[in-house]
């Protein structure tokens, strides 16, 4: 009877076992072995029943503790424990468990009960909390900006070490963790004690405010604050504070500022800030019916002092005139730079006789030498000036207008000052209207080229032509060459025009040596487009697209064309020279001339100017002009062609003084093609009878 209770017992106990809800297992206390297991246990420690049951209940542990307890229960000791630990599974991965054993005694049997409850889950969600954590104070810390953190009535929860590198909080008082006094020591540290206090405390009272100020504490720094709410289950639960040092950024800001509007060598105002100054000005003269006056200051040959001392000398200059200049004007007046040499002053109520004042001081004290590297110098200046509201009523205007007056001094005699002449901007727009039309007449084939006959003096007959440019616009009607050219010339669009003239004058030839007619044509060539890289190319190029001998085109250069530069001016006559291209020197006397140079020139004319011919025969100095280039001319075995001849007179002079050849409009003006062929003809006819 007593075994048949014993195993009932038994099987009571495996039924409870089996019914509890997490793995258990009884140990019998005697033997320390395993008696029964549920299926629970089972699943934990991926074994089955058969291999548990019979197990001793040390083969089970996973620590030395574990060890240690099953030795002590085996030497009598206390049998209970509750306890984190490990557990082996079969894989021999270690599960963490809280373990709990409790002896169980029934008649003479005693059983130690061990249940797990397995903390696998438990423990990986505190892994990750703690990750998240670790990452959430590494991001803390790692940023640049200064974190507080408080619950609603402002006690310190966390904080960064950015936050007290910011405040400047001592280490101690960071320690003591005193929250009032660490309150008391931001207050001290901002220049507004009470607006600061003031503004914390509404902030505080506005639970779900939002709010963002700027702080400037005694130390230098200043700090944007930015406050957020703090939220947790849906709810605020205190209040995050980001302090971030604005210190650099607003240093960078007013550096960036001025140098919007300062210059950066001299230190005045550039030339937007003198934009604003003048919309100011402009406003304040409308208003209270005041004038004032631009002056446009630029250095006279400021290039000379780079190219002698180097720039550095040269930006020195730049900083000591513009001292000088400031120390002529008063605090109310303006300096600025807008460029290179080029500075403007703008003066506040100031009539002509003020502008002049201020021009003269400036003007006396420029003259003054500078002196840098114990060499002396000479740096003068040259002023425009233009007046509100008599020169104009904008600042544009008004700009434009002393920049105008100021080339005009230049052009004077430099070192002095001009006040606005409207005549002179009427002049410059004028030049600029053309400039446009004369762009306009080559894109829209408006030019047109007329040939002028050239005439044997002793035969009559036309051995030769000069192409000119002739222009008639619609609305500027027939446009002198005097007129157009030198404009074309100061814009550079000169050598457009010169190619285009080229070209047409060399097919216009070609056409005539087509139809049997030898007639050589003279092109004139500018400066500019002689100085051309490509020039000499462009000219075979010219003559190789329409087939024309070489020898047939004559270029007209002038004297000033071949002295300046003169080695490359011989090195391009040269070659064109070699390519059989015939030269000429235009209006021969009214320049420079180097008879030297001229020998070694490979020329084949020279072209007396019209203004000793209009003369002839009456005037004694244009006759005795005249005598002399002959006598030059036979010397250096060259032929002359007389330009203007206009009367019988003169054409019987420059015969009897040995003159080769004539044109002017004794014979013929410039004439379009069909009228040139149209004086050929007879021509052609006599020689054929």
């Amino acid at each position: 009877m007593p075994e048949e209770t014993d195993a009932e017992h038994r099987a009571l106990f495996a039924a409870l076992v089996e019914s509890l809800p997490e793995p258990a297992w009884l140990v019998d206390s005697a033997s320390l072995r395993i008696a029964t297991v549920n299926r629970a246990a089972e699943r934990l420690l991926g074994l089955e029943r058969a291999s548990l049951l019979g197990r001793g209940a040390r083969s089970l542990a996973a620590t030395p503790e574990d060890l240690a307890f099953w030795d002590q229960v085996a030497d009598g000791g206390d049998p209970r424990i509750h306890s984190d630990t490990l557990v082996l599974r079969a894989d021999g991965l270690p599960v963490p468990v809280t373990r709990h054993v409790t002896p169980l005694a029934d008649g003479t049997l005693r059983w130690l009960l061990v249940t797990l409850h397995d903390r696998s889950e438990q423990r990986r969600t505190e892994a990750e909390r703690d990750t998240v954590i670790a990452e959430l104070r590494a991001t803390l810390e790692s940023t640049a900006d200064g974190i507080l953190v408080t619950d609603l009535v402002g006690r310190i929860q966390a904080f960064n070490r950015r936050f007290a590198q910011l405040w400047g909080l001592p280490a101690e008082l960071l320690q003591r963790r005193d929250d009032a006094a660490i309150h008391a020591w931001m207050t001290r540290s901002v220049e507004d004690p009470q607006g600061y206090a003031k503004r914390l405390a509404a902030i505080q009272e506005a639970t779900l405010l939002h709010s963002r100020d700027r702080l400037r504490l005694h130390s230098g720094h200043v700090l944007e604050r930015v406050t957020l709410p703090q939220w947790s289950n849906g709810r605020p639960t205190g209040r995050v504070y980001s302090f971030r040092d604005q210190s650099e950024k607003l240093a960078a800001d007013q550096r960036i500022e001025a140098l919007a509007h300062t210059d950066a060598l001299t230190g005045v105002p550039n030339r937007h800030q003198l934009t604003h100054r003048l919309a100011y000005a402009l406003a304040l003269a409308r208003r209270d019916g005041t004038p004032f006056a631009l002056l446009h200051v630029d250095l006279d040959r400021f290039r000379q002092i780079n190219d002698s001392f180097g720039s550095g000398i040269g930006d020195r200059v730049l900083i000591e005139t513009s001292e000088r200049v400031l120390r002529c004007l008063r605090e109310v007046d303006m300096l600025a730079r807008i460029g290179g040499d080029s500075f403007v002053v703008l003066i506040h109520h100031a009539d002509a006789r003020g502008a002049e004042t201020t021009a003269r001081r400036v003007l006396e004290v420029m003259a003054q030498p500078f002196t840098f590297e114990d060499t002396p110098f000479t740096v003068t200046c040259s002023i425009g000036i233009a007046l509100y509201p008599g020169d104009a009523m904008s600042a544009d205007a008004l700009l434009r207008h002393a920049e105008a007056a100021m080339r005009g001094a230049k052009e004077g005699s430099r070192g002095g000052f001009r006040f606005h002449q409207p005549r002179v901007e009427v002049d410059l727009r004028s030049r600029m209207r053309l400039d446009h039309a004369m762009r306009q007449a080559l894109a829209q084939k408006h030019f047109r080229v007329h040939y002028q006959p050239q005439i044997d003096l002793q035969s009559g007959q036309i051995i030769g032509t000069e192409a000119l440019l002739r222009w008639r616009d619609a609305e500027l009607g027939e446009v002198p060459p005097a007129e157009f050219i030198p404009v074309a010339e100061e814009s550079g669009f000169i050598v457009a025009i010169g190619e285009w003239v080229l070209d047409r004058a060399v097919r216009q030839a070609a056409d005539w040596l087509a139809q049997g007619w030898r007639m050589p044509v003279s092109v004139n060539v500018s400066a500019l487009q002689f100085r051309q890289p490509a020039f000499v190319d462009g000219v075979a190029a010219v003559l190789a697209a329409h087939g024309l001998p070489a020898e047939l085109l004559e270029l007209e250069l002038t004297e000033s064309i071949l002295l300046r530069d003169a080695d490359g001016a011989l090195q391009r006559v040269q070659a064109l020279a070699e390519r059989g291209v015939r030269l000429a020197i235009d209006d021969f006397g009214t320049g420079y001339s180097s008879l030297g140079y001229l020998k070694r020139l490979p020329i084949s004319r020279l072209k007396i100017d019209r203004s000793f011919v209009a003369g002839l025969p009456a005037d004694a100095s244009d006759a005795g002009i005249v005598r002399a280039v002959m006598q030059l001319a036979q010397a250096l075995r060259l032929r002359v062609v007389a330009e203007g001849v206009e009367t019988p007179a003169q054409r019987q002079f420059l015969r009897d003084v040995g003159c080769d050849e004539y044109q002017g409009f004794l014979y013929a003006a410039a004439l379009d093609s069909s009228a040139f062929e149209q004086r050929l003809v007879p021509q052609l006819a006599e020689r054929l009878q």
